[in-house]
C-alpha cells in the first residue's frame, strides 16, 4: 500500500472541491454532479498514476457501487456505497441512483466537496405550516392594505399554502 498511499496523499494535496455548477429543482440548491466531481479529482489522479473504476456488484442482496483507486503499481483500494432508489422496476430511477452512488462514493473516497446543499436541504425537517393559525389572522383582516401586510409577513409557504384564502378575502374586501 505504499505506493498509492504516497500517490493519493500528493494528488489530494492537489486536488479542490468540485464547483456547483447544478441547480437542484426541488430544493432550489446548488451542488457538484458527477461530471464536476470527476472534472476535479481525475486529471490530479491520473497524474498521479491512478485510475478510478466503479463497477456495479450485487452483494447479499443489494446493490452497490464499488469504487477502486487503482494505482500503476497494482495496488489498489476500494470503498462500497450502497444504490438507492424508490422504484425497483424503474430504469431511471436505478440510472439516478447508480450516478448518486457514484458521485459521492467518489466524492467521500478522495475526500472533496463533502459540502453540498442539496444533500443537506434534503435531510433538514421542514417546519409544519399551523394553516389554522393563519387562516384565522387573514380572515380578522377588515382592509385591503391589513390584508396584504398580513400576508406579506408569512413565509413564503405559508403564502402558497394560504394563497387561495387570501385571493378570496381580497375579492370580498375589494
Amino acid at each position: 500500500m505504499k505506493e498509492i498511499a504516497t500517490a493519493l496523499v500528493k494528488a489530494q494535496s492537489e486536488m479542490s472541491n468540485p464547483k456547483k455548477g447544478n441547480t437542484n429543482p426541488f430544493f432550489k440548491s446548488k451542488y457538484a454532479d458527477l461530471n464536476a466531481v470527476r472534472e476535479a479529482v481525475m486529471p490530479i489522479l491520473n497524474e498521479n498514476g491512478i485510475t478510478v473504476l466503479q463497477p456495479l456488484v450485487h452483494i447479499d442482496g443489494k446493490n452497490f457501487v464499488k469504487t477502486v483507486l487503482l494505482h500503476s503499481s497494482g495496488e489498489y483500494l476500494e470503498s462500497f456505497t450502497e444504490i438507492v432508489y424508490s422504484k425497483s422496476n424503474d430504469a431511471q430511477a436505478q440510472g439516478s441512483g447508480i450516478t448518486y452512488a457514484r458521485r459521492y462514493g467518489l466524492q467521500s473516497f478522495v475526500c472533496v466537496g463533502a459540502d453540498d446543499d442539496d444533500g443537506n436541504s434534503a435531510s433538514t425537517p421542514q417546519p409544519t405550516i399551523d394553516i389554522a393559525r393563519l387562516e384565522t389572522r387573514l380572515n380578522a383582516c377588515k382592509t385591503i392594505e391589513e390584508l396584504g401586510t398580513t400576508y406579506k409577513s408569512f413565509t413564503p409557504a405559508e403564502q402558497k399554502a394560504t394563497a387561495k384564502l387570501a385571493t378570496e378575502l381580497k375579492t370580498k374586501l375589494s
